[in-house]
C-alpha cells in the first residue's frame, strides 16, 4: 500500500521545467559537472548519462600539453578535499583530435571548454586554438583562479583589471560565449564580477578552490609536493553561496554558475535561491561517480513535493527575503 501512495503522488505532482539559461545558452538542466572532475572526455560515461546533463564541462586545457605537478596532489581534508594537480592537460590541438570525438559520440552536444594561461597571451593563444572548434562546444570558461599552477597563484582573479584584460582577449577571438570562473579568495570579488562582465563575459562561475594546506605531523612537512593546494567539496559551500549571494545582490541580472561543494539536490537549490541560474558538481563525484545524476532528480524532486513548477522561479529566491 505504502509504495502504491508514493507512485500515486509522483503522479500527481507537477511536471517540472528544469530547463535554465546562462547567458545567451539556453540549457535543458541546470545541473553540470565541474571542470577538473570530470576530465576531458567520457571518463563518466559508465555511471552518468552525458547527455542529460546541462552542458559537460571540459578540465581546463591550454594551447599545449601539461604535466601538471608532481605527486602527491590529492589528500583529504576534513569534509573537504584537498588538490594541487596543476591543471594537467593534453593541449588544446590534441583534445580536439582526440577527446572531443568520445564526447560527440557519447551524444553531448553541450561542450563548454574551459581555458587557462600563465598571461594574457597565453588565454588568447587558447582561446584562438577554439576558434575554429565545432559547434558543440557552446562556451569558453576562463579559469582565472585556479591556485595551484605555481606563478600567478590565481592572480588574474584577485585583480579587476588582469581579470578584465584576459577576459576581453579572450572574447575578441573565441567566437562563442565567454563564462569567467572567479575566486573567493579574495574580497575584490564582485569588483572583479563587475569588471569582466564589463570586458565582455556572459556568466560567470562562482567559486574556484580556496587556499589551503594541509601538514602530516609524523613528516612535519606538507603533504601535498605542491606544498599548499585547493580546497574543495562541502567544507566550501557556505562560502560559494555567500559568494553568489554577493555578486547577484550587486549585478542581480548577470548569469551565474555555482560551484562548490554541491553534493545534493538541496545545496542546488540553495545556490539558486542565492542567484546562481545553472550548478556544477564536482568534489562529490570522487566519492559517487554518479553524483550528478542523483543531484538533478534530488531537485527536481524537490521542486516537484514544493509545487515549484519551473526552476528558473528559485533563482534570487533569497534576496526577496533578506
Amino acid at each position: 500500500m505504502g509504495s502504491w501512495r508514493r507512485r500515486a503522488d509522483r503522479v500527481h505532482m507537477p511536471v517540472v521545467d528544469l530547463s535554465t539559461r546562462v547567458g545567451s545558452l539556453d540549457l535543458p538542466s541546470p545541473v553540470m559537472n565541474a571542470s577538473g572532475t570530470a576530465g576531458h572526455a567520457t571518463e563518466l560515461v559508465d555511471y552518468v548519462d552525458l547527455a542529460r546533463l546541462g552542458a559537460f564541462v571540459v578540465k581546463s586545457l591550454c594551447v599545449g600539453p601539461f604535466n601538471g605537478n608532481p605527486p602527491p596532489r590529492v589528500h583529504m581534508a576534513g569534509s573537504g578535499m584537498l588538490n594541487s594537480v596543476g591543471l594537467q592537460g593534453p593541449g588544446i590541438e590534441a583534445w580536439i583530435r582526440d577527446d572531443l570525438p568520445e564526447l560527440l559520440d557519447a551524444g553531448v552536444r553541450r561542450i563548454v571548454v574551459s581555458v587557462w594561461g600563465h598571461s594574457v597571451d597565453a588565454f588568447v593563444g587558447a582561446a584562438q586554438a577554439m576558434a575554429d572548434a565545432p559547434p558543440e562546444v557552446v562556451a569558453v570558461e576562463v579559469n582565472l583562479s585556479c591556485p595551484n599552477t605555481g606563478a600567478g597563484r590565481a592572480l588574474f582573479a584577485h585583480d579587476a583589471a588582469a581579470a578584465a584584460q584576459v577576459v576581453a582577449g579572450v572574447a575578441a577571438v573565441v567566437g562563442r560565449p565567454v563564462w569567467a570562473k572567479l575566486s573567493a579568495n579574495t574580497d575584490r570579488l564582485v569588483d572583479v564580477a563587475g569588471a569582466v562582465v564589463g570586458a565582455g563575459a556572459e556568466a560567470v562561475t562562482l567559486i574556484n578552490t580556496l587556499f589551503a594546506m594541509v601538514i602530516d605531523p609524523e613528516t612535519r612537512r606538507p603533504v601535498l609536493s605542491g606544498v599548499g593546494g585547493g580546497l574543495s567539496g562541502s567544507a566550501i559551500h557556505p562560502v560559494a553561496v555567500r559568494a553568489i549571494y554577493d555578486v547577484h545582490a550587486a549585478f542581480p541580472d548577470l548569469a551565474i554558475v555555482g560551484a562548490g561543494g554541491v553534493a545534493s539536490g538541496l545545496d542546488a537549490v540553495e545556490m539558486l535561491l542565492a542567484g546562481a541560474c545553472a550548478v556544477q558538481v564536482g568534489t562529490a563525484t570522487f566519492a559517487e561517480p554518479g553524483a550528478l545524476d542523483r543531484v538533478r532528480d534530488e531537485l527536481e524532486r524537490w521542486c516537484r513535493i514544493h509545487g515549484v513548477e519551473r526552476v528558473v522561479e528559485l533563482i534570487g529566491g533569497a534576496h526577496a527575503h533578506g
